[in-house]
C-alpha cells in the first residue's frame, strides 16, 4: 500500500479514535457526576497533568528525533558526493591509460547510487540497484589497486586514490543504515496508546458542561492527528510529502560533471 495512504489511514483511525475516547470519557463523568457531584473531580487534576505531560513528551521526543535523522540523511546525501567527488578528482594522479575505463566506471557508479533511492519505494528494484552499486565498488577498487601498481604510476598514488576510495564506499553503508534508523515500534504503540488515554481523561473532564463542546473536541483529536502525521512523514523521508529528494540534485550536478 502507498506510505502516503497508510499514513493518512492510520492518523485519520487515531483522530475518529480520540473522538470515540472524548465521547466515552464525557459519559462516564456524566455518569460520575451525577452519581458523586462532588467528588466526580476530586483528585484528578495531578492525575490528568501527568498524563498529558506524559503525551507532549512522547510528541517531543519523536518529532526531535524524526527532524534529527532528517537533516542527518540530508547531510549524509552532501557527504556522498563529496566522497565521490574527491575520489573522482584524485584518477587524474594514475597513468593516463587507466584513467578512462576507471572514469567509466564511476559514471555507472553514480547512476547506480541515483537509481538506488530513486526505485523506492520499490524494494526489489531498491536492492537490485544497490548490488549493481556494490559489485561496481569491487571493480573500482580492484581496478584501481592494478593501476597503483602500473609502470609509470607514482608512487603516491595509490596512497592519495585508495582512502578516498574507502571513504566513498563506507558512505554507502552509511546511508543505507541511516535509512532504516527508525524509533522502535513500541514509541509509537505507546504514542498512539497515550493519545487515546489523554482523550479520555479530557472528554471525562468536559463532563461539566449541558453540551458537547465540539471545537474543542474536533480540534484536540485534530491538532494531535496531524502532529502524528507529520512525524510519519518526517520520519520517512523519500516516501511521503517531505522529502529529501532536493538534496540529490547535488549527486546529479556531480553526474553531469562526468560526461
Amino acid at each position: 500500500m502507498n506510505f502516503v495512504l497508510s499514513a493518512f489511514l492510520i492518523t485519520l483511525g487515531l483522530f475518529f479514535g480520540m473522538l470515540l475516547f472524548l465521547e466515552v470519557g464525557r459519559r462516564i463523568g456524566v455518569q460520575r457526576r451525577a452519581q458523586d457531584p462532588d467528588g466526580a473531580v476530586a483528585g484528578t487534576g495531578p492525575v490528568d497533568g501527568a498524563i498529558f505531560a506524559l503525551l507532549g513528551l512522547l510528541l517531543a521526543f519523536t518529532f526531535a528525533g524524526a527532524a534529527s535523522r532528517f537533516d542527518t540523511r540530508r547531510a549524509l546525501i552532501v557527504e556522498e558526493t563529496n566522497a565521490i567527488g574527491t575520489a573522482y578528482l584524485r584518477l587524474d594522479v594514475l597513468p593516463a591509460s587507466a584513467q578512462p575505463p576507471m572514469r567509466e566506471l564511476f559514471r555507472r557508479y553514480v547512476d547506480a547510487r541515483l537509481e538506488t533511492y530513486r526505485k523506492l519505494p520499490d524494494v526489489e528494484a531498491v536492492m537490485a540497484e544497490l548490488n549493481r552499486a556494490n559489485q561496481l565498488q569491487g571493480e573500482i577498487w580492484s581496478q584501481a589497486v592494478a593501476a597503483g601498481r602500473m609502470e609509470g604510476a607514482p608512487p603516491t598514488a595509490t596512497m592519495l586514490l585508495l582512502p578516498a576510495l574507502n571513504q566513498m564506499i563506507d558512505i554507502t553503508t552509511t546511508r543505507t543504515m541511516a535509512s532504516k534508523t527508525h524509533p522502535p515500534i513500541a514509541i509509537f504503540v505507546m504514542l498512539f496508546g497515550v493519545a487515546l488515554a489523554s482523550a479520555l481523561l479530557a472528554g471525562y473532564d468536559m463532563a461539566g458542561g449541558k453540551s458537547r463542546n465540539w471545537l474543542h473536541m474536533v480540534g484536540f483529536a485534530a491538532v494531535l492527528a496531524m502532529a502524528v502525521y507529520v512525524i510519519l512523514d518526517i520520519e520517512f523521508p523519500r516516501l511521503g510529502f517531505i522529502r529529501v529528494d532536493a538534496f540529490d540534485q547535488a549527486l546529479v550536478e556531480l553526474r553531469k560533471g562526468m560526461n
